[in-house]
């Protein structure tokens, strides 16, 4: 039910996304040349990215620190006020920094922008503010929108933090962009969780070796299904005098071959010629994908490698590697 409450509170949400979005379209047109001299820095960094800022900024710093590091490029967060009483020694002349505050007058900041100019550390200042200390000192200044904030108040940091988000995302993306930085590079700084499992390839969890259930096309139904049998996956690939894989046999071949005298047959007579395969580099995700998508979802899928089998995954393998 629609009460006056109700909307006012639409109403609000609804202001303060268009004011945000506001923002970032200011901030979209305001870009510059700046944008590729501040990633020129950080790409040709041998150090790390140090990310600093306080108070929200220093929130929406840490989100980027993280950002950065887990797409490529070495990051991490120092604090401010910690910085004056030790921290700056985290900071090496082989680092840039990254300085964030919306006002560009955070005296937290002051012993951070000292430092760098003491020691010749590069620095990008992200303020709304270019003639501010930090929009000053800065070697590179990317400029937030001056646009106010979502606040009715103007006083929380709302808009500006969106926009400080953004800007963090756009330089992670962007080095990534320039690094080439790939599915696989990804997966090993995500090693846990459901991501983690997504990322996997075929490799990672196919069975190999003696695991492969294989007979030859001449080989009489009773020892393929004796292999098939022994190997527990439900199926058995056959495979030329060249070693290619031609064929694959499952419990529904063996099905749709009863009363006829299967025992007498050869593993030629009762494959399914030309199964569907698969390569060792392709993310689990995409196996199962063809698993569910194929006639009418198939359990197992063998690995090739110019034609010839060298791995077999089970549906029941993606199950448990949290993928299925």
């Amino acid at each position: 039910m629609t009460t006056p409450e109700n909307n006012k509170d639409l109403q609000s949400a609804k202001h303060t996304i268009d004011k945000e979005i506001e923002a970032l379209r200011m901030m979209e047109r305001d870009l510059n040349g700046n944008l590729s001299k501040a990633l020129d820095i950080m790409q040709n960094t041998s150090g790390r990215v140090i990310i600093t800022g306080m108070g929200k900024s220093g929130h929406v710093g840490r989100k980027i620190a993280a950002t950065l590091a887990s797409t490529g490029t070495p990051s991490f967060f120092v604090h401010p006020g910690e910085a004056s009483h030790g921290d700056l020694g985290m900071i090496t002349d082989k680092d840039c920094v990254v300085a964030i505050s919306n006002s560009g007058e955070t005296k937290e900041l002051s012993d951070i922008l000292v430092y760098c100019k003491r020691f010749g550390i590069p620095l990008i200042s992200i303020t709304k503010n270019p003639d501010s200390a930090l929009g000053k000192a800065g070697d590179i200044l990317l400029c937030l929108p001056d646009d106010g904030e979502a606040c009715p108040l103007g006083l929380a940091p709302t808009s500006s933090t969106t926009a400080t988000l953004v800007l963090g995302d756009i330089l992670a993306i962007a080095l990534l962009e320039r690094k080439g930085f790939s599915r696989n590079d990804f997966k090993q700084r995500h090693p846990g969780g459901k991501l983690g499992a997504f990322l996997q390839k075929v490799s990672d969890i196919m069975h190999k070796g003696d695991e492969i259930p294989l007979v030859r096309e001449d080989t009489p139904m009773p020892d393929a299904i004796l292999t098939m049998t022994g190997k527990m996956l439900g199926c058995v690939g056959v495979t030329d005098s060249s070693g290619n894989l031609v064929g694959m046999i499952t419990d529904g071949d063996l099905r749709r071959f009863m009363g006829q005298n299967i025992l007498s047959l050869k593993a030629s007579d009762v494959m399914t010629k030309s199964p569907k395969t698969i390569t060792d580099d392709v993310m689990v995700a995409e196996a199962v994908n063809i698993m569910n998508t194929t006639g009418k979802g198939i359990t197992q899928l063998f690995v090739v490698y110019n034609d010839k089998p060298i791995g077999i995954i089970h549906l029941h393998d993606c199950l448990k590697a949290g993928v299925a």
